[in-house]
């Protein structure tokens, strides 16, 4: 039996942070679950009716020898509860006196897959990762009835919503009341060297979204610009990137007065993070991908303050750059062949008395410049002047951004949905594909010519704050800092938190981006066809 332990994360490393839980060890088993010993909880696949002349739910494999094992008939269980077999479901089967060669075994889960598509496999994961929560050990067939798309989609997508479903953030003096399993045993799906494969990336991709959803859950009395720069410090050690920081004497110097302007309030200096990934096989030819994040570590709107319950969950705000962090930490996991520079310009935008006032000009990197009008649209601002150094320094073939960028994308695209824009149709199939087989749903919107007159400015060469609509617009002003790149900018603010913990989302900040990115970067040729069709706005 093969055990994969959870690659190291930021909460094993942050000082001043309080200890966190841990994602579950996962292991590889050719056993059954029914033979696999020493754990007390066996979960175990049921499938929907096959047809309307079916008179109930399928078990799947196992579910027969943990029957006879224990004298149970499970399919009666699932008749008595109205089972159904959807998507994450979950029967609980009580064993109080363990089973004749399990003695530790409390618990058999019954659990939908649906119609066993990796969707369907990641919320079974999800929804068994909270129902093992204060558990030791899970041994779970559920993997092995992967649909069409093949038993290694289903097992990654399976493990992904296993560990995302776990996840958890308390910081108290108290141990946490809930804590994911110890230990899962994916059992009857071959401890092959090819499933090993699929299981350290599956770990590699759960583990950018736990650390993504880590950094945007971190409270702002301790995440301010310099801690998410220590942070990205210990993720470029670990994850064997290089690394730079630029302080704010360096960004004076740079001319980078986007960033500047938006942190020149806080008594937390801003920060502009580069972090550099290069593939095993690197050649002079090997392109360059830029990544940037808007790393706004709390936001009060400035002086044009937000409401308090607008500011309540502003500490995720530096979600865009949190998901460049732990996206750039697992490309060598996945694969990447290409060369990827991360950029994160944080900063915090707070109220002073030197805080920046509406009417401002701030002049960016390379000499563009934003008349303020909103000082509440501070992201586009920062994201800009990494935006202009990426393409006037780094020869990037792609530049793609991440940011909680507009509340018109909720309104847009609701809760559930993400939103991007992109410039050159390869580089959006691409991006929409990534976000399909990731669970990271992406939705291209228009990059509309006609509302470029709502950013123009009659004192600068932009406005920060065109109005509505505002995600179209906010798009329009970050696209004259991407020069003749191919370029698509991922506005994630519609689903920058989640009201409530569903499928392998948490209540609370998302990290959502790092799996879609992973799944386009950690494709064969991440950058087939982009920059042969021009300008596709």
């Amino acid at each position: 039996m093969a055990q994969t332990p959870a690659a190291p994360l930021p909460h094993q490393l942050a000082p001043g942070l309080a200890p966190q839980v841990t994602p579950p060890d996962v292991a590889l088993s050719d056993l059954g679950p029914d033979a696999v010993l020493g754990v007390d909880v066996v979960a175990v696949p049921v499938l929907p009716a096959e047809d309307d002349t079916s008179t109930g739910p399928v078990l799947g494999p196992g579910a027969a020898e943990l029957s006879d094992q224990l004298g149970l008939d499970l399919l009666a269980v699932l008749e008595l509860e109205e089972a159904t077999g959807a998507a994450g479901e979950v029967t609980r089967v009580p064993v109080p006196l363990g089973g004749p060669d399990n003695a530790e075994l409390r618990w058999v889960l019954l659990v939908g897959v649906g119609q066993q598509r990796p969707v369907d496999l990641r919320r079974a994961g999800a929804a068994l990762a909270r129902a093992v929560r204060n558990r030791e050990a899970v041994a779970t067939s559920v993997p092995a009835v992967a649909g069409p798309e093949g038993l290694e989609a289903g097992l990654e997508a399976f493990v992904v919503g296993l560990v995302l479903g776990s996840f958890g953030f308390r910081w108290s003096g108290r141990e946490p009341e809930q804590r994911p399993v110890a230990r899962a045993v994916l059992a009857g799906v071959g401890d092959t060297e090819a499933h090993r494969a699929v299981l350290a990336r599956a770990l590699a991709v759960a583990g950018a979204g736990w650390q993504a959803r880590l950094l945007a859950t971190v409270p702002s009395n301790l995440k301010n610009p310099a801690w998410l720069a220590a942070q990205a410090v210990e993720t470029a050690t670990r994850a064997g990137l290089e690394v730079e920081v630029w302080d704010e004497e360096r960004l004076a110097a740079e001319g980078c007065g986007g960033i500047l302007g938006v942190g020149q309030a806080s008594a937390s200096p801003p920060r502009l993070i580069r972090l550099d990934y290069t593939p095993a096989r690197v050649t002079k030819k090997t392109p360059t991908v830029v990544l940037v994040g808007k790393g706004i570590t709390f936001d009060t709107g400035g002086l044009s303050i937000k409401p308090a319950e607008g500011m309540a969950t502003m500490k995720r705000d530096m979600t865009g750059g949190a998901v460049v962090i732990a996206t750039m930490a697992a490309l060598r996991a996945v694969g990447c062949p290409v060369r990827v520079v991360g950029l994160v310009a944080a900063a915090e935008n707070a109220v002073s008395g030197s805080a920046m006032r509406p009417g401002d000009v701030v002049r960016h990197y390379g000499g563009r410049t934003s008349e303020v009008t909103n000082t509440d649209a501070e992201g586009r601002l920062v994201m800009a002047d990494a935006l202009a150094y990426g393409v006037a320094q780094l020869d990037p073939a792609a530049i793609v951004d991440v940011a909680t960028l507009t509340g018109a994308m909720k309104v847009a695209l609701g809760l559930r949905t993400g939103g991007f824009f992109a410039d050159d149709e390869a580089l959006a199939t691409h991006i929409a594909a990534a976000g399909e087989t990731s669970g990271e749903t992406l939705w291209r919107m228009p990059l509309a010519d006609v509302y470029e007159e709502r950013i123009a400015s009659e004192v600068a060469d932009a406005d920060n704050a065109g109005g509505g609509p505002g995600a179209i617009t906010a798009a329009l002003f970050l696209r004259h800092f991407t020069g003749d790149v191919p370029w698509a900018h991922l506005d994630v603010a519609s689903v920058g938190d989640s009201p409530v913990d569903v499928d392998e989302w948490s209540a609370g900040p998302t990290g959502f981006g790092a799996r879609a990115l992973l799944a386009w970067l950690g494709s064969e040729d991440p950058l087939a066809g982009v920059g042969a069709q021009g300008d596709a706005s």
